[in-house]
Order: structure tokens, then C-alpha cells, then sequence
């Protein structure tokens, strides 16, 4: 700080207000608080990023826990079945989606890479596949139950948290009611 000529009073108040948000860090640990439960958005994507997140969601109290995850195509196989193994370790069910450039490999290759490394640890786990984000994101937040906490991986950070927030400025203002029986109230 000397060096720099940064006074020590501005860094402090820096660190007094930071707050993870989407607006100061967008895809990092964003959370959303629903009525009933909690969303989180974060860009991790390859199996430390999802250990990591797993060290942060393993401490959240939540009645289920789901994940909304994506291979990526130009990994090693190895990689994409150590991001399933990962996954596994943390939700009770997940989402698999697709990204818009799947990057060398089929869609069902990359299913199946990421089944076989969720089922090596939990061979009973729910597994849904939907195609695209924007579904997932829907289906996930449709389907969340009182307590629960979805994490979404995602893509497309800005698509992403604009749909998420789009979903929770319609609950907040009556528009929806998100019930949890894959029913928007309107």
C-alpha cells in the first residue's frame, strides 16, 4: 500500500462493503433468495471449480440440494467423468444441460461421460437432461421444493443471471408463485 499510495482507510472500507453480487462479481457464488429457497449461480467448470463450490454448498442447511452442471467438449474424457464425480459428491439431484458450443464432442458423449462419473459415487442419484440453459435454469427453478438450494453452473453468465433475476423480480412482484409442483401460479 505505501508504494502504491493507497491509504489504508480506503482499503479498508473496500473490504468493509465488497459483497459478492452479480453486479460486482457476475458468475461467481451469485445467490438469489426466493421466497422458499435459494439459487446460486457460479461459472465453475471443470472438476476443482465444482470441488470448490462443493466446499461451499456442503454448508448450506437445505431440505435438497441440486446442481445444474454441463461437460465441455474439448476436456479429456477423465476431466468430464471427474466433474460428474464431483457433482455426485455434492447435490442429491442433477441437472444436466448442454452449452451452446459443445466443442468436439455429441451431446450424448457428454451425457454419458458425466452419468458414469455421478453414478461411481451415487448410482441411484436423479439425473435429468435437458438441452438447453435457459430450460434447465426453468425446469430447475420450476421444480425447487420449500428449503431447497440450486446451484447453476452455467454458460452464458449474463443469460443466466438475467433469467434467474427475471424469475425472481416476477415472484417478488406477484406475477408467478414458484410452488415447487413444476406449476407457475400466475
Amino acid at each position: 500500500t505505501y508504494l502504491s499510495d493507497f491509504k489504508i482507510e480506503d482499503i479498508r472500507l473496500a473490504l468493509e462493503t465488497f459483497v459478492p453480487s452479480p453486479v460486482q462479481t457476475p458468475g461467481r457464488m451469485n445467490i438469489f433468495h426466493f421466497k422458499n429457497f435459494a439459487v446460486m449461480a457460479d461459472y465453475a467448470h471443470n472438476a476443482h471449480g465444482m470441488e470448490a463450490i462443493g466446499k461451499f454448498v456442503q454448508k448450506i442447511d437445505a431440505t435438497k440440494k441440486v446442481g445444474v452442471i454441463a461437460g465441455v467438449g474439448d476436456r479429456r474424457d477423465e476431466d468430464t467423468i471427474a466433474l460428474g464425480v464431483e457433482a455426485a459428491k455434492v447435490f442429491d439431484e442433477i441437472i444436466i444441460r448442454q452449452d451452446k458450443n459443445l466443442r468436439g464432442k455429441s451431446e450424448a458423449e457428454i451425457i454419458a461421460l458425466l452419468t458414469k462419473g455421478i453414478h461411481s459415487v451415487k448410482s441411484e442419484l436423479k439425473i435429468t437432461s435437458i438441452k438447453t440453459e435457459r430450460e434447465a435454469i426453468e425446469y430447475a427453478i420450476r421444480n425447487a421444493i420449500k428449503g431447497s438450494f440450486v446451484v447453476i453452473i452455467n454458460d452464458v453468465v449474463d443469460n443466466a443471471l438475467g433469467q434467474i433475476q427475471e424469475l425472481k423480480e416476477a415472484e417478488d412482484s406477484g406475477k408467478i408463485t414458484i410452488d415447487g409442483l413444476n406449476d407457475w401460479v400466475i
